[in-house]
């Protein structure tokens, strides 16, 4: 290990990205976003529980079982489940709110502009990487994914962008980093993960063979990456 990072089997040829916590981030906390919509559908929603509720349900969520492709409609119904239990969370008389229509609304925020932001560092570790390196995202997202990095600028210096709803399994499934090394004709020595999660992206890519650059922030950030620091 060398400030976080294994050690690649001679030269790297391939570096995979997660997103979210790595790349991108919220501009408010999630519980804010959770109210806000709330709020439009006549909801009394307090930020910080809803904050804590989302923490609550999320931490709770078991991984999903892999499946043989692409999963229902996006994971549409996976995401709309664990919304209406954040509601009922946070808010255990919602009143006459329509579920249907917040969780609506609610989907479609997330993927809308200013909603996400680049870590400072992402833009720079990307521009230092580009031409040197092949590119590509693995992350525990959906569709959306795609939208939000085409806002925020960086879709196009990936050569792909690896979703768990489209591929059918998620991190730390082998399932998922496997597709990626098929797709990108590369073997597991010669590529590193970057990510912030120490079971989803550190444990899960180390078990495909992939070295691990572990992103904690603030104290180790992507201008820490050695191949993305500058001369």
């Amino acid at each position: 290990m060398d400030g976080g990072v294994m050690k690649v089997k001679g030269e790297a040829e391939v570096i995979f990205f997660d997103a979210a916590g790595t790349l991108i981030r919220l501009e408010r906390r999630v519980g804010w976003h959770y109210a806000e919509v709330g709020r439009k559908h006549g909801l009394k929603a307090d930020e910080e529980r809803m904050e804590s509720a989302f923490r609550e349900v999320w931490r709770a969520r078991p991984f999903r079982s892999p499946s043989p492709g692409a999963r229902k409609e996006d994971d549409l119904p996976w995401w709309r489940e664990l919304a209406l239990e954040v509601l009922r969370t946070a808010v255990p008389s919602p009143g006459k709110i329509d579920e249907d229509a917040w969780f609506e609304e609610l989907y479609a925020h997330f993927a809308k502009p200013g909603v996400w932001v680049l870590y400072d560092d992402a833009m720079r570790c990307l521009d230092r990487l580009a031409g040197r390196f092949r590119l590509a995202v693995i992350s525990n997202f959906d569709r959306r994914l795609r939208l939000v990095l085409e806002e925020l600028g960086v879709a196009a210096k990936f050569e792909q962008i690896f979703i768990s709803s489209e591929i059918g399994c998620e991190k730390p499934h082998p399932g998922i980093f496997q597709q990626a090394l098929d797709v990108m004709g590369v073997e597991p020595g010669r590529c590193l993960h970057v990510g912030d999660d120490p079971e989803r992206d550190w444990a899960g890519a180390a078990a495909a063979g992939i070295a691990v650059f572990q992103v904690r922030r603030p104290g180790v950030t992507l201008d820490h990456l050695p191949f993305a620091r500058p001369e």
